[in-house]
């Protein structure tokens, strides 16, 4: 598993994912569907666009195959 950071992209450690678990988010997987999707690095839940748009520094884009 990889950790994410919400805020710059990039791949973080284990370690900065524990110090920072509000904007970081564990990716146990690829996005294997089509499509673009948001997913919120609280929450872990799916977020609409705007949602997304409006908490930048807290959401993570997921581009599909």
């Amino acid at each position: 598993m990889a950790n994410r950071s919400s805020i710059s992209g990039r791949y973080i450690s284990n370690a900065a994912a524990a110090r920072h678990p509000k904007t970081s988010v564990t990716e146990s997987g690829g996005n294997k569907s089509s499509g673009t999707h948001h997913r919120s690095a609280i929450t872990g839940r799916y977020i609409s666009e705007a949602a997304a748009a409006r908490h930048p520094n807290t959401s993570v884009t997921e581009n599909g195959k």
